[in-house]
């Protein structure tokens, strides 16, 4: 129902796009879904409250009221911050907008909704992008647009709302990132991957960071995970950093739709030049940054303490986001990242070095392979690193899983990881780390290397093959049985394809031979 709510609402909102760039329509559309989902919970709080003053029964009952007595006591803030609920000024409201919806002024209207809205909610202050009035759509396109959010209903149950919405806002980014194309992945990570990230990692409480942040698509599911494994909401604290003005707003709104406590630094900056949570110490660290950058380098990042395994080479930031991972997680803490494939062998510059100094160091727990296509917006191959600073096990030891034939195709470019692959990886992680798996089903007896998909390798051994982290090289291949029936089967088959295009490359080179004859080039 809600999957089909998702197609149709996006199917209307794409064909108002007319000629605009994805990219700037993303925050037309999805800045309208929060300001709709704000006004519902405003609205829904505000009748639920009036039913309580009314109430003998209720412990808010308001004796002897008069309506103006309650209109006046609606006015208290507080009622709606205890519940994480934004308070929306009457202007403001989603039912003003739409009421004014086919008016040409309807662009301003909404920037001032918006101003009035920070103005009331200080930790809204800049977050919401004001640029309706100047919105590149033709005429009456921004009033239907109005009009088709419209009919996201929200409702009054509050917990339900939050996940319809923060459900539609996902879906939508998912949408954008493939119309965008290559720019996509600036601000979406694919579902599958978060939660292969998210489940090895097994964050329950503490402090988790991001220093990439994107859309905040990470931090959401480790509050979906935690809340699935009977913990609460709240049971982390998020802490986030964002170099894109436009990106670091949308993963405010939505952790702002989720009640989700953040701190994504006082403004949008760069991670490396800009480090806005110097002093953390993070439980847990989730992160997908942009690949292979090379324009990162600065002057001042000469000597920083966070090159504790080797100066990362400037063409290249892979190794300087690694570094920062490990400087900002506590002793205890672990970190799951995604980077390209090239990360786990390369050997440019300084990189061989640094990842020996960290493979020396036993920082690296677990290396996961990645299948192919998994990504909206890039073809190239990539790679899960796990790291920790103190191994509490397996001292000595990294874990290699080589997941590449684990993807599953849901169109004809993308694939994707689906929850028994991710249940499969996961559960391998924690039997090697000695995690009890009673009632795990295939992991009773505990970790046992799989030829062709995990092996434990001690760290002389990876010593042996230069450092290199590819977990193909360790893993070996898959056990075959031998098969005299299937492989004369097969040789034949080849055989006779063979045969084929032989024939056929004859018959091409007759045909080129005739023309090349005809222009008079005999051979």
């Amino acid at each position: 129902m809600l999957q089909d709510i998702k197609k149709t609402l996006w199917a209307t909102a794409d064909k108002l796009r007319a000629n605009v760039d994805a990219a700037e329509y993303k925050h037309i559309v999805l800045g309208l879904i929060f300001v709709k989902f704000i006004s519902d919970a405003f609205a829904g709080r505000r009748a639920e409250l009036l039913k309580r003053l009314k109430d003998p029964k209720d412990e808010l009952y308001f004796a002897d009221a008069s309506e103006e007595d309650l209109v006046a006591e609606l006015e208290d803030r507080d009622y709606f911050k205890m519940v994480n609920v934004f308070w929306v000024p009457e202007g403001a409201r989603w039912e003003a907008l739409r009421a004014n919806a086919k008016q040409a002024d309807i662009g301003k209207r909404i920037d001032d909704a918006l101003a009035a809205i920070e103005l009331e909610n200080p930790t809204l202050k800049g977050i919401l992008d004001k640029r309706y009035a100047r919105a590149p759509l033709p005429d009456g396109k921004l009033g239907e647009l109005v009009d088709v959010i419209s009919t996201i209903g929200f409702g009054e149950d509050q917990s339900k709302a939050r996940d319809i919405l923060g459900q539609v806002y996902e879906y939508f980014l998912g949408q954008f990132a493939s119309a965008e194309g290559k720019k996509g992945g600036q601000f979406y990570t694919p579902q599958s991957i978060v939660n292969t990230l998210v489940a090895v990692l097994d964050p329950h409480q503490g402090k988790v960071y991001d220093p990439c942040c994107g859309s905040g698509g990470m931090f959401v599911q480790s509050e979906k995970f935690i809340e699935a494994h009977g913990g609460k909401l709240g049971d982390v604290s998020i802490y986030g950093q964002e170099s894109n003005p436009t990106t670091w707003r949308l993963a405010a709104m939505n952790l702002a739709i989720r009640g989700i406590d953040f701190n994504l630094g006082r403004e949008p900056g760069d991670t490396f030049t800009k480090n806005q949570h110097s002093d953390l110490r993070a439980d847990y660290i989730l992160a997908n940054p942009p690949f292979n950058i090379s324009d990162w380098w600065h002057g001042s990042l000469e000597g920083d303490p966070r090159w504790v395994f080797g100066a990362p080479p400037q063409g290249n930031a892979n190794y300087a986001w690694l570094q920062h991972m490990l400087y900002h997680l506590k002793p205890t803490g672990r970190a799951g990242i995604v980077l390209a494939n090239g990360s786990m062998s390369s050997s440019q510059n300084s990189e061989g070095d640094i990842r020996r100094a960290m493979v020396d160091a036993d920082v690296v727990e677990v290396m996961v392979a990645l299948p192919g296509q998994l990504f909206f917006n890039t073809q190239i191959p990539a790679c899960l690193w796990f790291l920790t600073k103190q191994k509490q096990q397996r001292q000595g030891e990294v874990l290699f899983i080589d997941a590449r034939k684990l993807g599953k195709m849901i169109s004809r470019v993308q694939s994707e990881l689906d929850q028994a692959a991710i249940d499969r990886i996961a559960n391998t992680a924690k039997a090697w780390r000695g995690e009890d798996m009673t009632g795990v089903e295939g992991f009773e007896q505990g970790y046992e290397d799989i030829p062709g998909f995990c092996r434990s390798v001690p760290l002389s051994e990876i010593a042996e093959h230069g450092h290199v982290l590819t977990p193909g090289r360790y893993v070996g291949a898959e056990a075959v049985e031998d098969c005299d029936d299937a492989f004369a089967d097969k040789m034949t088959a080849l055989t006779e394809k063979l045969g084929e295009q032989m024939a056929k490359g004859a018959e091409l080179d007759q045909l080129i031979r005739q023309k090349l004859g005809g222009l008079g080039y005999e051979f």
